[in-house]
């Protein structure tokens, strides 16, 4: 008896002393171990993949119209530098042209699956994503709108350009150059955005309202890509040898308009773009395009993310964020007020 107590009591004191180091440099005190799992860090409402981002890790979804032009890259690198600033997380996609309308939608819809903070969306159909708006409403998802509006008072802000204000400075310039008088046309990117339609109805009422000598003679939508606006504007001016100047409405239009002018070796012809892009500022410093308006890309793109931020902080935000916009041309190109709102 006394040696199976002995056995037991040594039995005893080698359990306790092997919890001791397991307390003392065992599992439990590991860095690594003390650590949660990757998986148990994640919150899926805050990550772009549905999981592994932080649980407190603010996620925007940023959807634009396209990729295509260099316009966008300038709304994407703002987007980033509010994201930075504010240490949120943000993705930047759009379809691979403008005329994708059911893609966007589908990005959109798929950017609601999951489930973010906020989200901003330049809308390429002004009514077509209002059901999914109204998806976003009910799942208290605040949306922004950027670039472009919709046909809805869903969107608590839309961080764009007054593009009817800006397309009729358009005009003003235009008939300033053709001298008031003669035949002009229009390309325009679409008629479905809210930009399509304002810059068209901007440029063509103040020329209507201001200037009787001054007839439009076509308008035509090349869905801002410059290969098939080349061919529109080639159309057009074939169509009217007394064509005194063409306004393209985006950069894809408008170098689509420049393109048309120089393949068919015209002279006397007043382009006039929008945006800008490097195929347009060398348009006019050789003197193929007499000028554009610029926006404040960096600055839509910035707004666009703040705004949303604020918003699902429940922070007051403007409903019209106006990022303004410039007029430029061989005089100014270079100066310091235009230079930091150009893009290449």
């Amino acid at each position: 008896m006394t040696i199976v107590l002995a056995l037991m009591f040594a039995l005893l004191a080698a359990c306790g002393g092997n919890n001791e180091g397991k307390n003392a440099g065992g599992a439990s005190s590991s860095p690594e171990a003390s650590s949660p799992p990757a998986s148990s860090s994640a919150s899926p409402s805050a990550s772009p993949s549905g999981s592994n981002a932080a649980a407190d890790k603010v996620y925007i979804p940023v959807i634009s119209k396209g990729f295509q032009h260099q316009f966008w890259q300038a709304v994407k690198q703002g987007s980033e530098k509010a994201a930075k600033e504010l240490g949120v997380e943000v993705t930047f996609e759009g379809p691979e042209t403008e005329s994708q309308v059911d893609k966007q939608i589908e990005m959109l819809q798929a950017a609601l699956d999951k489930k973010p903070q906020a989200i901003a969306l330049a809308a390429l159909d002004s009514k077509a994503v209002i059901p999914l708006l109204q998806k976003a409403q009910a799942a208290n998802i605040p949306v922004v709108g950027f670039d472009s509006g919709v046909d809805s008072d869903i969107p608590v802000s839309t961080a764009a350009t007054d593009n009817l204000k800006a397309a009729a400075l358009a005009a003003d310039k235009m008939a300033e150059l053709i001298g008031g008088k003669g035949e002009i046309a229009m390309v325009v990117h679409d008629q479905t955005s809210r930009t399509g339609v304002d810059r068209r109805d901007g440029f063509k009422k103040r020329i209507e309202e201001k200037y009787p000598d001054i007839k439009i003679v076509d308008i035509q939508y090349g869905g801002g890509d410059h290969l098939k606006s080349t061919d529109l504007a080639k159309a057009i001016i074939q169509a009217h040898p007394d064509l005194k100047g063409i306004f393209g409405s985006n950069e894809g239009s408008a170098v689509g308009v420049v393109n048309a002018v120089t393949e068919l070796k015209k002279t006397g012809i007043v382009v006039i773009g929008y945006d800008s892009g490097k195929a347009q500022m060398d348009a006019i410093r050789s003197g193929t395009m007499a000028g554009a308006i610029t926006q404040d890309p960096i600055g839509i793109g910035y707004w666009a993310v703040k705004a949303a931020y604020m918003a699902y902080k429940g922070e007051k935000v403007e409903k019209t964020i106006d990022t303004g916009f410039h007029w430029y041309d061989k005089t100014n190109i270079d100066s310091e007020e235009i230079k930091p709102l150009l893009y290449e």
